[in-house]
């Protein structure tokens, strides 16, 4: 049977409620780039004969004013920056300067030359020179998924670029089974013909973020995705190849005891609390090698969206503590924001 055709007549109304909601954060930040280069080093699947250093365009959103104190945010391997819009109109509200960067290979940023250069060594690297680029920190950093895992590595090895740690929902380890699950509906090309059918999508991709509106569901659709002339539709804002090299990864756990045991100052670790990338034997492991502050998360899987007002004022509370208690507590959902509005 051939494809649906897409719904031409829908789009347009769809677009103009994302755009609608878009407008909300206007004037709050503004987008930015800088040259990230890939070393040599990194290009070890290249033939020796062929590697040279090159640069790649890294796009990113600025929210908030230089000179103010510095969070860097990064998220999942298929999120765009947007996905923080809400936790850094909040914190940008309360003085703090939000910085919400897309991975090579997705949102703004530019494509690697070569797949096999897509993987957690890269993403380290990437994140350094953000931070260099920025004035060199030291900035608090936080992490979802798998830019938890980038933000873990580089703060163990560059303590003086991070002052503190805040993990969404990742830990030092996650099953090798649950990476397969994920990897194999990331490794699929979707071609989204309908708003009815991407919302379809996002409401099953996002089922296990928490109690989350449908303005926020359509705005984070609408920013991981983009139109394609080609596909007849609307498709995932992402390098392919990214999301393969991931699916390559995936056949192994991740274990990176090793950064945790190494990093210093205060960490922030919010927990899914139906969460399968953040097992208990995982939490019980992380709290006996580090005073953290750990905060569960109810009807929540992986990974929390940080744009309920609750979460995001916990955070902001927990960055200004100059020594954060080492403790565990659950966050409590505030009422949706029906009409959203930045502050």
């Amino acid at each position: 049977m051939s494809a649906a055709p897409p719904d031409v007549d829908a789009w347009p109304a769809w677009l103009a409620v994302a755009r609608r909601l878009d407008r909300r954060f206007e004037g709050h930040f503004v987008r930015a780039s800088f040259d990230y280069q890939q070393p040599v080093s990194l290009q070890r699947a290249v033939p020796p004969r062929l590697r040279r250093p090159y640069a790649v365009k890294v796009g990113y959103t600025d929210w908030g004013l230089p000179g103010w104190p510095t969070l860097v945010c990064c998220g999942g391997v298929a999120n765009t920056a947007m996905r923080f819009a809400f936790l850094a109109a909040d914190l940008r509200r309360e003085g703090w300067r939000v910085v919400c960067m897309d991975w090579l290979g997705r949102g703004q940023s530019g494509w690697l030359a070569d797949g096999s250069e897509y993987g957690l060594p890269t993403y380290v690297e990437q994140l350094r020179q953000l931070i260099v680029h920025l004035g060199g920190g030291p900035v608090a950093l936080l992490g979802s998924s798998m830019g938890g895992s980038a933000a873990m590595v580089l703060a163990a090895r560059h303590p003086e670029l991070v002052s503190r740690v805040l993990l969404n929902d990742v830990g030092p380890h996650i099953p090798q089974a649950r990476r397969a699950r994920r990897a194999q509906t990331l490794a699929r090309h979707y071609v989204f013909r309908t708003p009815a059918d991407i919302m379809r999508r996002a409401g099953a991709a996002q089922k296990h973020d928490g109690p989350v509106g449908d303005d926020v569901r359509l705005f984070i659709a609408y920013h991981q995705t983009r139109w394609s002339d080609e596909d007849g539709g609307r498709v995932y804002r992402h390098d392919p190849r990214a999301l393969l090299a991931y699916q390559r990864d995936a056949a192994r756990s991740v274990d990176l005891w090793d950064a945790w045991r190494a990093l210093q100052g205060p960490v922030l670790l919010m927990h899914g609390l139906e969460s399968d990338a953040l097992t208990p034997s995982t939490l019980s492991r992380m709290q006996r090698g580090h005073a953290l502050t750990l905060v569960h998360v109810p009807d929540t899987g992986h990974t929390p969206v940080l744009s309920d007002r609750h979460q995001t004022a916990l955070i902001g509370d927990w960055l200004r503590e100059p020594a954060p208690p080492a403790c565990a507590l659950c966050v409590t959902h505030a009422p949706l924001r029906r009409a959203w509005v930045a502050g």
